[in-house]
């Protein structure tokens, strides 16, 4: 199957401008996920680990980046991509005034490395239709359709 990203057309309303006509943007469409069980298939079909071996390393690295980033520390993996900590919450005017009880949420900083960054440059492009209408746009679409039932 070639490589691309498949992408649909979907009407969205500028929420500054409520009573303007909506726009029409491209909402990319996943074909599917990967979860670490093909992963290390795949991978296993790339070298001379076998898929277990694979499986283990990765459910490890789960575990290694999880206490990582509990400890504050940042995470690099290759070219891959960093993760870190970021925090959101209330300020004050000065230092001293400052709790950590201001800190109101805590969230993962992914940055992504020159290999991810890399993929973006060669995307190709494919239209599909919208995977999940919204029932309005269901029913415009099925308006003189005969569905069957007797009224």
């Amino acid at each position: 199957m070639a490589r691309s990203v498949t992408y649909s057309v979907v009407p969205r309303i500028n929420p500054h401008e409520k009573n303007d006509p909506p726009r029409y943007y491209a909402q990319a469409q996943a074909r599917g996920d990967v979860n670490i069980r093909e992963m290390a298939e795949r991978i296993q079909s790339t070298c001379t680990v076998t898929k277990a071996d694979v499986y283990a390393v990765l459910i490890s690295l789960e575990d290694v980046v999880k206490e990582a980033i509990q400890n504050g520390e940042i995470v690099r993996l290759g070219d891959l991509c960093t993760l870190q900590v970021g925090l959101s919450g209330k300020g004050t005017l000065t230092e001293e005034e400052f709790a950590d009880t201001l800190i109101k949420k805590a969230r993962i900083n992914f940055r992504p490395g020159p290999v991810l960054a890399g993929a973006l440059e060669t995307l190709k492009y494919s239209k599909v239709p919208i995977k999940y209408p919204k029932e309005t746009e269901k029913e415009e679409n099925n308006e003189g359709l005969d569905d069957g039932f007797e009224e």
